[in-house]
């Protein structure tokens, strides 16, 4: 990005660097003097313990990278917003600029996110695949702000405004950035997932404290420069409901950070830190998901500037008659009752045939004005307008998400129970149907790298007919005397059967098993993938755009200059 923008945006581009080189400066300390991997150790072991054995899993090779680029990208949009607040230059030009920085960043993230959910799900052996644990949510915080971020900056392109707001927002997101990157690494809130700490943690605070000062002071020093072009016209716009869901996320963001921070607050006051557990986000957060799901739906509908209450009315009639249609269809043909899990599928209802009227809308227009048949014309539309159609496809990817943490959320069943061999176990779901598994023994073996490895074989009927075998294991790593439980699955779109070996006795006579029925658990992988190419989409540079872009003239400080 330097060597790209530099004879374009020479007044921006020394103080773009120099943000970047204080970081570099910083972190490059950090590991040199303070908690250098490559340290030698004050004994020499005859062999080392290796790697822990629950990062032993495919989605830890990509996992923390993806975390890193995320975190580290997001040093980019913000180098450039200091750099336009400190030059006065708060028009959009930093925004363009960065755009697909700030995509590619929040997509790292992303991807980091669903990886480190698809490893909780395989590897810890719980039957779930968030925990809202601290360093979970450390990398949640971020996301949640980067998000309405992504989205307001269209409104600052198109109408001037909320520029104010995105300069809070980028600010707070690499600040959170950091934040995080301090949560994981100085060990101040007990987690699951910190398998490393160090002593950086006073030096870590006070670099946070430094730039969210030096920013916050630049920020308000240029308040009167972020002044917006212009003003709402109406409650019911595009730019309105744009804010309702940026003011829906930073509250997500905000509820997310103080119960991951309640235990240093209380420690400091009462002398006891007292941990927030999962029941806290879910009963706090889920109200405000179901208002985002609702706002993605309407959005992209609404003109900007004012719309009617009739002409809105008309726009949302069939999106709200199919989702009122599979509400009432769940209710009465798949017995779902729970108003929960009815409110959240009816939404996500509304909001996917939100979206595919705005791909029909799209596909139909070209069929009919250039005779393109139906996927030649969707297959032009997304080439024509990547930002805007691969956006409604991470909309699709996060409603398929839903639907899996909805159904998995509200209809997992869970049961435990010691068998003999040849003894059977029923597990039963209302939305599912009935799985019943017979033990059928243990089988024990030793890896090459000396493993202790115990096998449980149990045969599945479902609905009573055959449907496999399972075999959950119990691993013993010797070096590390660590043992590791690794379930085992019977996965389709419609449920996982996850099963657990929790013990056994003597050479396998009995066995204890835990087993969960989660239903569409699946549909969050696949949401996550499709979300993903979504966002490849979004981001992918257009040539011809770019050309163009590259011509047009832009106006800095009442200058014009060639963006080149």
């Amino acid at each position: 990005v330097l060597f790209q923008k530099w004879g374009s945006m020479r007044q921006m581009m020394p103080y773009v660097i120099a943000v970047i080189q204080i970081n570099l400066a910083f972190f490059t300390m950090l590991v040199v003097f303070v908690a250098n991997p490559f340290e030698q150790s004050a004994f020499f072991p005859s062999d080392g313990t290796g790697m822990n054995p629950l990062l032993r899993h495919f989605g830890m090779i990509i996992h923390p990278p993806m975390l890193y680029l995320g975190f580290t990208a997001f040093v980019i949009p913000y180098a450039f917003a200091i750099a336009a607040l400190v030059t006065r230059q708060t028009n959009d030009v930093w925004i363009r600029t960065t755009r697909r920085w700030t995509l590619t960043a929040w997509l790292f993230l992303s991807i980091g996110l669903v990886l480190g959910g698809w490893w909780a799900y395989d590897v810890l052996g719980w039957g779930g695949y968030w925990g809202w644990d601290p360093v979970e949510n450390s990398s949640l915080i971020p996301w949640l702000v980067a998000t309405p971020f992504l989205h307001s900056v269209m409104m600052q392109e198109n109408r001037g405004m909320l520029k104010r707001w995105n300069m809070a927002l980028i600010i707070l997101t690499y600040s959170l950035m950091l934040n995080g990157t301090f949560l994981t690494r100085a060990g101040m809130i007990a987690s699951v997932h910190t398998f490393a700490q160090s002593a950086i943690g006073p030096l870590f605070l006070g670099f946070i404290a430094l730039m969210f000062s030096l920013s916050l002071y630049l920020f308000i020093s240029r308040w009167d420069d972020l002044k917006s072009e212009n003003e709402l016209d109406s409650l019911v716009s595009r730019e309105s409901f744009f804010m309702f869901n940026n003011l829906i996320f930073v509250g997500l963001a905000v509820i997310v950070w103080w119960g991951t921070h309640f235990p240093l607050f209380s420690e400091a006051v009462t002398g006891e830190a007292i941990v927030v557990g999962p029941p806290f986000f879910e009963k706090t957060t889920a109200p405000l998901w179901a208002i985002v799901l609702l706002l993605m739906g309407i959005t992209p509908l609404i003109p900007w500037r004012r719309a009617s209450l009739k002409k809105l009315g008309d726009t949302l009639l069939w999106p709200t008659a199919v989702g009122l249609a599979i509400i009432a269809l769940l209710y009465i043909a798949a017995n779902i009752k729970i108003w929960g899990a009815l409110v959240g599928f009816g939404l996500c209802a509304f909001t996917l045939t939100a979206t595919l009227i705005e791909y029909w809308r799209g596909v139909s227009a070209r069929h009919r004005s250039r005779g393109e048949s139906y996927p030649v014309a969707l297959w032009t539309l997304i080439q024509r307008n990547r930002r805007r159609y691969g956006g409604y496809m991470i909309h699709i990817g996060v409603i398929l998400v839903a639907i899996g943490i909805i159904g998995s959320r509200f209809y997992q069943v869970e049961t435990q129970k010691n068998l003999a061999v040849g003894e059977s176990m029923t597990i039963s779901s209302d939305l599912i149907g009935t799985y019943e598994l017979t033990y059928q023994g243990l089988r024990e073996g030793q890896s090459p790298d000396d493993r202790q490895i115990i096998e449980a074989l149990l045969t599945v009927n479902f609905n009573g007919q055959p449907a496999g075998e399972i075999a959950p294991i119990r691993e013993f790593f010797v070096v590390q005397q660590q043992p590791m439980t690794i379930p085992d699955k019977r996965s389709t779109l419609a449920d996982d059967l996850y099963v657990i070996l929790a013990g056994w006795e003597g050479t396998g006579e009995t066995a204890t098993f835990k087993a969960y029925i989660n239903p569409l658990v699946n549909w969050i992988w696949v949401g996550g993938v499709v979300f993903i190419l979504g966002t490849l989409i979004a981001a992918w540079p257009n040539p011809t755009q770019s050309a163009q872009r590259s011509a047009a003239p832009v106006k800095v400080r009442g200058a014009t200059a060639a963006v080149k």
